[in-house]
């Protein structure tokens, strides 16, 4: 029974790992490189190839941190192959395999982001095994990506769980909600920092939010309107969002198709903010973010396929 079982997983494992080929990628920057894992599937034909940019905070490629495990961003790469889409997700500068390429956090700044982005793009471009280039930005990511994306290299653009409102409103809203006390005392900092006028005394509350080597990063991102960025692009734009995401709401996905009326709108019923199926319970949906063995919500990769494959 022992041997069968032995010949049994090597036939699954020689099955599974024939679906793709999986190809460690650095980008070589002047403050570091920027590591990324590119997914293929094993096939002479050209495939269109998706650039990951992945959300806020110590995310990494998969879509997890280190205190959350989903695997999200690695899942929906994984399903993209199956569908002959190859895919390039890479941690951000200053995250997980990125780490030397951290830059002091009173000199990093949002364009710092926009410009890595940017350095894949220019890469990858030019590597003529993929017949086309489609950005999808994640959260945060897809501010990014929707400036990134504004060169003739990307075709297509994809904003999933994008914001519709600039950071500094989305940060106060999700305060409002979760601690409206909070939100009343850095309301008067976030206005200034957006200005350019850095605040040293924070509330001891606020302090690990609006510490002052990171208002400069601040400051640049709330520079940037979603609305307006994404406005700019001239080619085929979606965007999809979740009912049941805590952080990102439906208001913001019609924002950005107001801004955008060319874009397709897609709407997933019972899909939180790391793709998966949830309530909007506040608990039962946070332990989602912790469940690597919950598989992506039905819907959103064959919306995705669609997209890029018409």
């Amino acid at each position: 029974m022992k041997v069968i079982h032995l010949i049994f997983l090597v036939f699954i494992c020689h099955f599974v790992c024939a679906q793709s080929i999986e190809k460690e990628m650095s980008l070589v920057t002047g403050k570091g490189n920027i590591q990324g894992t590119l997914l293929m599937s094993p096939t002479d034909k050209k495939q269109p190839l998706v650039l990951f940019i992945a959300g806020s905070g110590p995310t990494d490629r998969n879509g997890n941190n280190p205190m959350m495990t989903n695997n999200s961003l690695k899942m929906l790469a994984e399903k993209l192959t199956q569908n002959n889409i190859a895919s390039l997700r890479y941690d951000k500068r200053g995250i997980a395999a990125s780490k030397d390429a951290a830059i002091d956090e009173s000199e990093l700044r949002f364009e710092d982001m926009i410009n890595d982005a940017k350095g894949w793009i220019d890469t990858l471009s030019k590597d003529d095994r993929f017949s086309s280039l489609i950005i999808l930005g994640h959260s945060e990511g897809s501010t990014i990506g929707m400036v990134a994306a504004q060169t003739k290299l990307v075709s297509k653009f994809i904003s999933l769980a994008g914001p519709g409102m600039k950071a500094k409103d989305k940060i106060m809203e999700q305060l409002k909600v979760q601690a409206p006390y909070w939100a009343e005392q850095a309301a008067p900092i976030f206005d200034k920092i957006e200005k350019g006028e850095m605040v040293d005394d924070v509330p001891p509350l606020l302090f690990s939010v609006l510490r002052p080597s990171v208002q400069p990063y601040m400051h640049s991102w709330f520079q940037y309107d979603p609305r307006i960025e994404i406005a700019k692009l001239n080619k085929p734009v979606m965007i999809i969002q979740g009912t049941t995401d805590l952080q990102v709401s439906i208001d913001d996905a019609k924002s950005l198709h107001e801004a955008q009326k060319n874009a397709e709108l897609k709407i997933i019923d019972n899909m939180n903010h790391v793709l998966k199926v949830s309530e909007l319970d506040q608990d039962k949906n946070l332990q989602t973010y912790s469940d690597p063995d919950l598989p992506l919500i039905d819907g959103l990769v064959s919306s995705i396929v669609k997209f890029i494959q018409q």
